[in-house]
């Protein structure tokens, strides 16, 4: 299912950006490409509702049309997916150098020709796009992973693999201690077919650009995965995660149960399962 580009790199190959990355000296020339792109402090995810049966086509709109755009304004689309069990949700990541970059580059792209052109459109798919939460690293080496882009060459069959999120809903006062604890339970994680790609948290800071609304209702810790097939998936990350979520939900430091995504990644999303790549993170 799987295709390998022509150039993957080494297995002991990291991104640069992302968890654990290596120095740039022991990259492949595809992860070379991205040397340019760390350092996105500022993460969003985005939960949209789409129309009834408007999820396709809203997808298709958003792989044709968005993620250079914000790449050329200096931001970075990390990833859009399709959640299996929501048939009318779309979900992605937008991740942003700063809070001041966030400002500036979401004015310039609302603002801008591109989105003037198509936001009747895609707004016309989308009854409601305001639950996003305001993420930021737990710490550096846990930020989300920056992969290649798609490449319609050597990737003809489009993003593979699994995308998975567990969200926790975290008592507040509590998110030191959790996040401590989280991290430990996350070694249970570190199965074959899986990869972490991030760990996030509530960043608490006024919404600079009133637009475009997020969550006040946090604090939030977020775990990210790629999983390689639907093996890998049921037989060794659903049942260590639902492991987790008992033994997480028993510390009594979380508001409500944690839920997690299983999600498909549209054919042009950047976090996907990159045969080759190593693990994106640990």
């Amino acid at each position: 299912m799987n295709q390998t580009p022509q150039h993957a790199p080494e297995p002991s190959a990291m991104p640069t950006a992302g968890i654990a990355a290596e120095s740039a000296c022991h990259l492949s020339p595809d992860f070379r490409s991205i040397e340019h792109l760390p350092g996105f402090e500022v993460v969003e995810l985005r939960r949209y509702t789409t129309s009834h049966d408007g999820r396709k086509r809203f997808a298709s709109y958003f792989d044709t049309y968005f993620p250079e755009a914000f790449e050329q304004l200096g931001a970075m689309v990390f990833g859009q997916f399709l959640p299996r069990e929501q048939a009318d949700r779309f979900v992605w990541l937008r991740g942003f150098r700063d809070m001041p970059a966030r400002a500036v580059v979401n004015a310039r792209f609302y603002y801008g020709p591109l989105w003037r052109e198509h936001r009747m459109k895609v707004n016309a798919l989308l009854p409601d796009s305001d639950d996003v939460l305001l993420l930021r690293p737990l710490r550096p080496d846990t930020a989300v992973a920056v992969l290649p882009a798609v490449d319609p060459v050597d990737e003809a069959d489009g993003a593979q693999g699994i995308v998975v999120a567990q969200i926790f809903a975290v008592k507040k006062g509590s998110e030191s201690v959790f996040a401590a604890h989280a991290e430990a339970q996350f070694e249970s994680y570190r199965v074959a077919g899986v990869r972490a790609a991030g760990i996030l948290v509530t960043l608490d800071e006024p919404n600079n650009f009133p637009q475009l609304p997020v969550r006040t209702d946090g604090p939030w810790l977020v775990w990210l995965g790629v999983v390689r097939d639907e093996a890998a998936l049921h037989a060794q990350l659903e049942p260590a995660m639902q492991a987790v979520a008992s033994a997480l939900l028993a510390s009594g430091m979380l508001r409500d149960a944690p839920e997690w995504l299983a999600m498909d990644p549209t054919p042009r999303s950047r976090l996907r399962w990159l045969p080759g790549a190593g693990e994106v993170g640990r």
